[in-house]
């Protein structure tokens, strides 16, 4: 028996009984004497249970002013593995943001947990220790602004937003109805209806730069029609219009890439020759033909054409910028390049 599930029969017992022995509890709980105290210390001292020993009963019970008020342990339902996974999944959340805005809110449940494990909590501390969260390419959000949009969606309540849109280079004002948010790559976006443009649209919560609370409740949307418009394309991007691409990954690449998940509509299959086909439906270009690109010379795109030409088109603009850089370098740093090259 665990300790977590010890402690929560200890209570039980005496609840149910009113009053049990101490030869009792060992018997039901089969440990030491020493261990059953311990864990009535930490009952009573860490988790406020109120637990009294009567001397004239020879037995524990719960103390006579608080016998008709609830005591219930919280949380005791979770065994040490239980709250061994709360602790990774905190340490996850708390890495999702650079400014400690979810770490600051769940403390509460991580002190918590800490308190649960009781004799465990040094070896706690030390498994958080060891659990490190790599967030690369980081765009922090203001506390302040995901904070507020947090509230506004929980309370269904409209938002005005000061908002960068980067494409155009310009500051606008946009008043939204937040519908949900979302945490891609590092970086948190709010899915909102936009009043201006009567539209569902995505923004970067890191390109908000002011936001204010509205008195006005929000327009709803059913989630379903909130997920057709926005999830339908490939990445961040989303759009009303699909189209699919075919990726050819050679064998080396095809060995990573065969167990990924790029999209959750993907279809893969191997080829004859050790290549991965990989199908993907996408709505914008954009992002798809970067993540192509960090593939190099590794992947071709079969289909369609445009997104083909496009991706050509970007490798071959990239590699006049390296051999212009190359024809300018002086002779000496040329040398130097080929010898570290082993040419």
């Amino acid at each position: 028996m665990t300790r977590t599930a010890r402690l929560y029969r200890i209570e039980r017992l005496i609840k149910l009984r009113g009053q049990v022995s101490l030869r009792e509890l060992l018997d039901e709980l089969e440990v030491s004497p020493a261990t059953l105290k311990r864990d009535l210390a930490y009952l009573r001292d860490r988790l406020g249970a109120p637990i009294e020993y009567d001397r004239f009963g020879n037995g524990y019970r719960m103390a006579a002013e608080t016998r008709g008020a609830k005591h219930e342990l919280p949380g005791l339902w979770l065994d040490e593995r239980e709250l061994y996974g709360l602790l990774m999944a905190h340490q996850l959340l708390a890495g999702l943001d650079g400014e400690g805005v979810l770490g600051r809110h769940l403390q509460p449940l991580l002190d918590r947990i800490l308190g649960l494990l009781g004799d465990s909590e040094a070896e706690a501390e030390a498994i958080v220790r060891r659990v490190r969260i790599v967030a690369a390419a980081q765009r922090p959000v203001p506390a302040r602004v995901f904070e507020l949009l947090g509230e506004a969606l929980v309370q269904r309540r409209r938002v005005r937003l000061r908002y960068l849109s980067r494409g155009r280079g310009e500051v606008g004002e946009r008043e939204v109805s937040p519908q949900r948010l979302v945490h891609y790559r590092s970086t948190w976006y709010l899915d909102a209806w936009c009043h201006r443009s009567q539209g569902l649209r995505r923004f970067a919560l890191d390109a908000v730069q002011e936001a204010a609370l509205l008195d006005a409740r929000a327009r709803e949307l059913p989630l379903r029609r909130v997920e057709a418009a926005m999830d339908a394309g490939y990445g961040i991007y989303a759009g009303a219009r699909t189209q699919w691409a075919t990726l050819v990954f050679e064998p080396q690449a095809a060995q990573w890439v065969g167990r990924e998940q790029w999209h959750p509509q993907q279809r893969g299959r191997w080829l004859d020759d050790g290549r991965y086909e990989l199908r993907l439906p996408y709505t914008d270009p954009t992002e798809i033909a970067m993540d192509v690109m960090r593939h190099g010379d590794q992947v071709q795109v079969t289909a369609p054409p445009a997104l083909a030409v496009q991706v050509a088109d970007a490798l071959r603009r990239a590699a006049a910028r390296y051999a212009a850089a190359g024809a300018a370098a002086p002779a000496s740093s040329q040398a130097a390049a080929l010898r570290a090259a082993g040419a």
